[in-house]
């Protein structure tokens, strides 16, 4: 427990942050998750649309902080390769 006046102030920030961070994190993972249900279903504007919605996930929970900026890069990559890979026309 916090001893403090600015302790407890600070507590009481993590814990909202928490539940901000979680909020943009769980949304995130269902816009790749979406995405990648998209590309395998190989309609390719439905595809395109999913893959543009989870990109822009994906950058905005990197420039908020609640997930690191590498750790967006690097799913945005492996996302534009398999999209490359498993439906051309979509990203064309």
């Amino acid at each position: 427990m916090a001893n403090t006046k600015t302790a407890t102030k600070r507590a009481r920030q993590a814990l909202t942050r928490q539940g901000q961070n979680q909020i943009v994190r769980s949304s995130t993972r269902t816009c790749v998750r979406g995405a990648l249900d998209a590309i395998k279903g190989k309609d390719p504007v439905q595809a395109k649309a999913a893959y543009i919605l989870a990109v822009k996930a994906l950058s905005k929970a990197a420039s908020k902080g609640a997930i690191p900026k590498g750790r967006a890069a690097r799913k945005i990559s492996r996302l534009t390769l398999f999209t490359k890979k498993t439906l051309p026309a979509a990203l064309a």
